[in-house]
């Protein structure tokens, strides 16, 4: 039997902060283009899939947003909620253009070289403030590394054939 979690490809759009007053609204730090964008997609869940959170979007600040989740009506509610990240299933998400990509549709690629032979896999998408990197787990090593993703780097990705291409820097 799956669990939520197994039959669904979760995206991470926000983490709850700290409570805000006294009449249960949180703080959000958001992952969304635009904060408030936050509270469109509808119910979102957490980790595990199995709570889900109606979110209001009261107002933006600079650290995310202010919200109200449906039936949190004090600041102990508030306060229980702190460090909860908010998921929205991948279904739910709008197509991306061919040259956008959300991490969880790369992560779990197959990675080959220009030739086309398998040399890896997707671990993860990564930024450290110098631009995206992918994590690959390369065949025949136990450690990954991180891979530029640039044109140079990652010249083609296929998501239909799970896999991208990737030639690592000299």
């Amino acid at each position: 039997m799956q669990t939520p979690i197994q039959s669904k490809r979760l995206v991470l759009l926000g983490q709850i902060g700290a409570a805000h007053g006294i009449r249960g609204d949180v703080n959000i730090r958001t992952f969304t283009a635009e904060p408030e964008a936050i509270g469109a997609y509808g119910p979102l869940s957490d980790k595990a899939g199995l709570k889900t959170f109606k979110v209001k979007v009261i107002r933006i600040t600079d650290k995310g947003v202010v919200a109200r989740i449906e039936g949190v009506t004090d600041r102990t509610g508030a306060e229980a909620l702190r460090n909860v990240e908010l998921y929205v299933d991948r279904a739910r998400l709008h197509k991306t253009d061919t040259s956008e990509f959300y991490h969880t549709d790369l992560v779990g690629l197959a990675t080959v070289d220009a030739q086309g032979a398998r040399t890896g896999t997707v671990v993860s998408v990564q930024n450290f403030g110098a631009g995206d990197l992918l994590e690959v787990r390369f065949e025949l090593s136990k450690s990954t590394e991180f891979v530029p993703f640039t044109d140079a780097c990652v010249p083609h990705i296929d998501i239909d054939a799970g896999r991208v291409t990737v030639i690592p820097p000299e």
